[in-house]
């Protein structure tokens, strides 16, 4: 069985490893009907609606 002539070091196994670990960006879309950006196929927390129709009632403070 093969064993490693030398140590690997911290700074390359973060570096290997830091090419999985980084964070993926969100897609964000805009609301059609307000404008607001949003999650693609979720509710639009801004106002509501989701596939042109209101489907959750907003709470005016």
């Amino acid at each position: 069985m093969p064993v490693p002539k030398k140590k690997t070091s911290k700074c390359r196994t973060r570096r290997r490893r830091a090419q999985h670990d980084k964070v993926a960006v969100k897609n964000s879309a805009a609301c059609p009907e307000c404008g607001a950006t949003r999650l693609p196929h979720r509710v639009c927390m801004s106002c509501g609606t989701y596939k042109g129709r209101q489907v959750v009632p907003i709470l005016v403070r």
